[in-house]
Parts: C-alpha cells; sequence; structure tokens
C-alpha cells in the first residue's frame, strides 16, 4: 500500500510531463525536476511514504484504546474478519465470493465488449452514447454504461450520490450554459477549451472553490475537537521527526532542503489531527491537508519554481498524512480482532514498501498507453490540474482569473462553509438530506456522465432495498467491488493492447439523423 501516488505526477518523465506538473509556466523548467524516469519515481516514493507510519505508531494505545475511537471502516472490516469464524458467517461470505465473482465476470465481459466499438475518434463508443438525448448529450448529460460508476453508487452512500448528481445539474446544467453565453464579453471566445483565462478556468476554479470551503470547515472543526481532547487527555507521547531531508532537493531543486525539513516537522502533528478526524468521522481529509503544504511553499519559493516545490511539498504532506491515518485503522482492525500489533506494523512496512515499487510501475503502465492528463481523454488526471492551477494561484495571485470568476469562487465558498454547518446545526432528520459539498464539487469539472451513472447504482440499491433490505445489506457491497474490480482487470490488457498499438476495430458513432 502506498498513498505517494499524488508524487507519480511531480516526477518528469518526458515532455508531457512537465506540461502536467506546471514547467510550461514561466519561471519553472524542465531542468527543476530530474528525468530519470521510475528510478527517482521509485525514490521519492520510498523517501515520502514511511514517515506517516512512524509517527503515529507510539499512539497506537492512546487513540485506539484510550481514546476509543471509532475508526468505522477499520470496524467494518474488523466484524466482516470476525463474522468468517462462524458457520453462519462463513457461508454468507462464500456466497458474497461466488457474487463477487460472478459480476466481476460479468464486468469484464462487457468492459472487453465495449473496447471493440471504441475505436479511433473522440465520440466513439459506448462510452458516447447519447442516452438523454443529443441536446443533454453536449452538456455531458449522458449513461456511458461504466460498471465502475455503478457500482461506486452501489457502495457510497445515497446522498453522496444525489450530492454529486446536483452539483452536476448545477454546473453543466446551469452554470457553465449561462457563463458560455458571454463569451466574449466575460473572456476572449476564441480560447482553447482547456484554455485557464476561459471557461476551464471556471470550471477548475469553482470547483477548487467548493472543495476548499468543504476542506477548510472540516479541518478547522477536527482541529478544534482535537486540540480539545488534548487538553482533556494528557497521555500524548512526543511525536519522531525524521530528519533525512537530503533526497527531495535532489529530484525537486526548487524544493530546499530546509522547505523539506519544515514540512517533515509539521507533517507529524497534522497526521495526528486528521488520524484523529478519521476514527471520529471516517473522513480523511488527506487532500486538503496537502492543500496546505502547496499554498504556503508555493507562495515562499515565488515564480522560480514555485510551481514544482509547492507540488512536490503537497506530495510529502499528502503521503505522510494519509499512511498515518490508513496505519490507525489497521491497528482498530487488529485490536477487534485479538491480533498482534507487531504484526500489523511489519505488515504495514511491506505493504508499503510493495507500493513504493508496484505503484510506479503501475502508473508507467498507464502513462505509456493513454494520453495521461488530456482534458478530453479518458484519464483527465483531474486533481493533477487541479493541483498545479493552485500552485499557481499562490504565486501570482488572482489577477490573470476570467471576470466575475473570483467572485463567483468567493460564493461558491462561502456557500460550502453555510452548507456543512447546516449539516452540523440542524436534526439529524433534516441533515441527512442536507447535500454535501467535496461531493458537489467533483462534477464542476470531470462532467455530469459519471453522476449519471452512479445515481443509476444508488437507484438500483435504493430499490434493492426496498424489495429485499437484508440482501442489500448483504450483498450490495460483493456487486459493487464485482463491478469496479472487472473494469479495472480490463485496464491492465487494453493498456497493454494500445502498448503494441493494436486499435479497436470498430467506431461506434451516434448522430443527429440527415434531413430531408
Amino acid at each position: 500500500m502506498v498513498t505517494g501516488g499524488f508524487g507519480s505526477y511531480l516526477i518528469a518523465l518526458d515532455e508531457k510531463t512537465y506540461k502536467l506538473i506546471g514547467t510550461d509556466y514561466p519561471g519553472n523548467r524542465a531542468e527543476d525536476v530530474k528525468n530519470p524516469g521510475l528510478g527517482w519515481m521509485i525514490g521519492f516514493l520510498f523517501v515520502v511514504s514511511f514517515l506517516g507510519l512512524f509517527s503515529l505508531a507510539p499512539l497506537r494505545k492512546v487513540m485506539v484504546m484510550d481514546y476509543k475511537l471509532t475508526y468505522p471502516s477499520g470496524t467494518a472490516t474488523a466484524m466482516l474478519i470476525n463474522s468468517f469464524h462462524t458457520n453462519t458467517g462463513a457461508e454468507l461470505a462464500g456466497k458474497q465470493v461466488s457474487c463477487l465473482g460472478k459480476y466481476l465476470s460479468i464486468s469484464l465481459v462487457w468492459s472487453c465488449f465495449k473496447w471493440f466499438f471504441s475505436g479511433i475518434g473522440d465520440s466513439c463508443g459506448f462510452d458516447n452514447f447519447p442516452s438523454l438525448g443529443l441536446t443533454l448529450f453536449k452538456n455531458t448529460f449522458f449513461f456511458d454504461f461504466s460498471p465502475t460508476y455503478v457500482g461506486c453508487g452501489l457502495i457510497c452512500p445515497h446522498i453522496v450520490n444525489c450530492s454529486v448528481l446536483l452539483g452536476a445539474i448545477i454546473s453543466w446544467g446551469f452554470l457553465w450554459p449561462f457563463i458560455s453565453q458571454h463569451a466574449g464579453v466575460w473572456y476572449p471566445a476564441d480560447l482553447s477549451s482547456n484554455d485557464f483565462k476561459g471557461l476551464y478556468g471556471y470550471k477548475v476554479f469553482i470547483a477548487i472553490a467548493l472543495i476548499l470551503g468543504d476542506g477548510l470547515y472540516n479541518l478547522i472543526k477536527i482541529i478544534i475537537i482535537t486540540i480539545k481532547e488534548m487538553c482533556n487527555k494528557r497521555t500524548m507521547q512526543n511525536l519522531p521527526i525524521v530528519s533525512e531531508v537530503q533526497v527531495i532537493p535532489v529530484i525537486f531543486p526548487p524544493m530546499k532542503w530546509y522547505l523539506v525539513l519544515c514540512s517533515y516537522i509539521i507533517a507529524p502533528a497534522l497526521a495526528f489531527c486528521n488520524s484523529y478526524g478519521t476514527g471520529l468521522t471516517d473522513w480523511n481529509l488527506t487532500s486538503t491537508y496537502g492543500k496546505i503544504g502547496l499554498f504556503i511553499i508555493a507562495s515562499l519559493v515565488g515564480s522560480d519554481g514555485g510551481v514544482v516545490a509547492g507540488l512536490a511539498a503537497s506530495g510529502v504532506m499528502m503521503s505522510i498524512v494519509s499512511t498515518a491515518a490508513d496505519l490507525m485503522q489497521d491497528f482498530k482492525t487488529g485490536y477487534l480482532t485479538l491480533s498482534s500489533a507487531k504484526s500489523m506494523f511489519v505488515s504495514q512496512l511491506v505493504g508499503t514498501a510493495m507500493g513504493c515499487v508496484i505503484a510506479p510501475l503501475t502508473f508507467w503502465l498507464f502513462w505509456s498507453a493513454f494520453d495521461i492528463g488530456d482534458p478530453d481523454g479518458p484519464y483527465k488526471a483531474p486533481y493533477a490540474v487541479i493541483f498545479r492551477e493552485m500552485a499557481i494561484l499562490g504565486i501570482e495571485g488572482f489577477s490573470e482569473l476570467p471576470e466575475h470568476c473570483l467572485a463567483l469562487c468567493c460564493g461558491f465558498f462561502v456557500a460550502a462553509l453555510v452548507i456543512n454547518l447546516l449539516r452540523d446545526v440542524t436534526p439529524k432528520k433534516i441533515s441527512q438530506f442536507i447535500p454535501i459539498p467535496m461531493a458537489m464539487a467533483v462534477p464542476f469539472y470531470i462532467g455530469a456522465y459519471f453522476a449519471i451513472d452512479m445515481f443509476v447504482g444508488t437507484v438500483i440499491l435504493f430499490v434493492w432495498e426496498r424489495i429485499n433490505r437484508k440482501d442489500a445489506e448483504d450483498y450490495s457491497g460483493a456487486v459493487a467491488s464485482g463491478l469496479i474490480c472487472g473494469d479495472g482487470i480490463w485496464t491492465i490488457p487494453s493498456a497493454i493492447l494500445a502498448i503494441f498499438r493494436i486499435n479497436p476495430p470498430i467506431c461506434m458513432y451516434f448522430g443527429p439523423s440527415l434531413s430531408g
């Protein structure tokens, strides 16, 4: 397991990567990042992925036993494992595995079938099926028959799926068409589709505003709770700090050693806050803590390498903070299953070391086979683009944004704060119907199609629960996992086919009928 995957976007492999990380931005040069390929990527992950594990390991008893934090995901995993030790549990587990295998096979076969019709072209295949009509298709409202997103809809709570759909309706149904009508007035009309001085800038920065508003609210909330608990419980131990900081400046020269040292000093404290919040709510705010490092370091370095330095700092911070929370989840599972804490920790170390090698190799496979970062392609790498633009924003301010973009960003930022506040102060019978700003923000940039898929998944689950709630509770996770895994497995042979330049034989295209 490795959560330093974001760092993979920071390793310059060729000219395409330079654009992705920001070396096309003035003051950020290709020489700001070393370019030997996989070796540096693996080295970067080994450097940043282990501090999070060691920083909170001494606090295991405090977090799990003294504070008695729930860690919902870890608790659920433990309950599933414990159920295997009963006849009833073993029987159910066997049926769940059979169900997972069945839907994994269906998803794999369907993904293979879709590939044959997705020939060379921008609008080929079932992924571009105008199921809701050509007018809505132009605004990305269509069902693209994706097993992965339907599976996500089965797993995610109904409020998450509905929030994603609501965000898609607000952005692609109303906001972007409205802004497009002002092309030539609010922004130049002849800009490319991925120019941040045009409509693309509205899409990215308004999404960032929603994400920051939601993240900042939850961050402050968790810090307040953490400080309160720390004042009540005086059993805290010192957090160890790793001071070997000379490797990252070799990979990213703008990221000076003292900036890395500051990140390493701050990160363990933030890792505790994140782990504590995850234990309370199961909400991992890794990306929020990464944004803190990104903005601070980018602004300190300035225009001469600030984008690369900010992204590198964000990768360091996110890796440390996320691995610490994941480790504590596993400690909770081990505690409830009476497993050895030392065995859990060693297993985590081994898994992290394996991930430091496997993750770059997997990334390299995708990088070689697909156009990663293409805004019109299947692998948009949206967070790479969003984080890069946030780094640029930290350097040069808001002067380059299109007209009214800053005002809209401020409005959505405040709206995210207000919505979160309402979710906390209203009774549960009301708050359960209030949307989640973080979920609403995702389709603002990516599009509405995956929101349709996820909503189909949540409708299936809703109907299933009404027909047979027990079966839905027992098997929905297995069905969803099978759909997601089958679709994911197909990416491996499809990537291999792409590497060998074997293209789908058919392009199935849908367009308006010819008149007269």
